[in-house]
């Protein structure tokens, strides 16, 4: 077989043109950052203001702490990896991302970990837990969010009340309602409303060392039982007063045990069936 080196020599020429061509358009188009200076550093946080937790000031002063904040600096040495890692480094920040432009300008982007309960146990801890059950450091910002309180270890945290909570924040109308859980010592679960002058008394959360069944029947029960309180609040205190009960005790199903704020005398409590608001 004959070979016809004209022809590769054709082919050998168009393959290295087409590639140089390719480098060189590279080349071309990649920003020249030798010499250009950052002269813009936007910081945009997602979330700002549905968590509070972090601003733009903070993501700032981390920055600087750390001697990355990007401005005034050649673009050359400014590292949008090493930035993104370390922002998200912190345990507020749930992701990071950073790019250059042309121009000398440094973007920054963040979401936030959404916080879903605080926790301020008897034995002192105080943290929170966010919305996938991770906890998360106390800090010197605040959001508006159920407070956990009582007997509460960070397992039972974790596994228990962030989901009790989710289930809560979930909902419009409970979210507004509840604005405190208590955990007493045998961990029954109570509830203080932002209404009226009562603790609610939810029962016993359900147990079980299966993730998925867990949270299923944990999302069950507060359905449930914050349904049985709405039916209550809508036909039974608006006829009663806001303020006639200290305690409302939901744990037995079809009935509603009430006590009464204050009495003179020694009173049994009052059990409210739920189909009849009865004195």
């Amino acid at each position: 077989m004959r070979i016809h080196w004209k022809k590769v020599l054709i082919i050998f020429f168009d393959i290295i043109l087409a590639v140089y061509i390719v480098v060189a358009f590279t080349a071309f188009n990649k920003p020249d950052e030798s010499n250009r200076i950052c002269t813009k550093v936007t910081i945009d946080i997602q979330d700002e203001t549905t968590n509070g937790f972090l601003d733009v000031n903070e993501i700032k002063h981390r920055l600087k702490q750390n001697n990355m904040y990007p401005l005034a600096k050649p673009m050359k040495y400014i590292s949008s990896r090493n930035i993104e890692e370390m922002l998200k480094s912190s345990a507020f920040v749930k992701t990071a991302e950073c790019y250059k432009t042309e121009d000398g300008h440094i973007y920054i982007s963040l979401t936030q970990r959404m916080p879903i309960v605080r926790i301020k146990a008897a034995n002192g801890d105080d943290y929170y837990v966010d919305d996938h059950h991770q906890i998360m450091p106390n800090t010197k910002y605040t959001s508006d969010m159920i407070i956990a309180t009582g007997y509460i270890s960070k397992w039972y945290a974790q596994k228990y009340i962030s989901v009790l909570c989710q289930e809560l924040m979930n909902n419009d109308l409970w979210k507004n309602l509840v604005e405190q859980i208590n955990v007493l010592p045998d961990r029954g679960i109570e509830i203080i409303p932002r209404i009226g002058h009562h603790i609610v008394f939810l029962g016993y959360l359900p147990t079980s060392n299966k993730q998925a069944e867990r949270n299923q029947q944990i999302a069950e029960f507060t359905k449930t039982k914050m349904e049985r309180l709405e039916k209550f609040y809508k036909y039974g205190l608006s006829q009663a007063g806001w303020n006639k009960y200290s305690h409302i005790s939901l744990e037995f199903d079809n009935q509603i045990i009430c006590k009464k704020i204050q009495a003179k005398v020694e009173e049994k409590p009052e059990v409210q069936d739920m189909n009849q608001v009865t004195e």
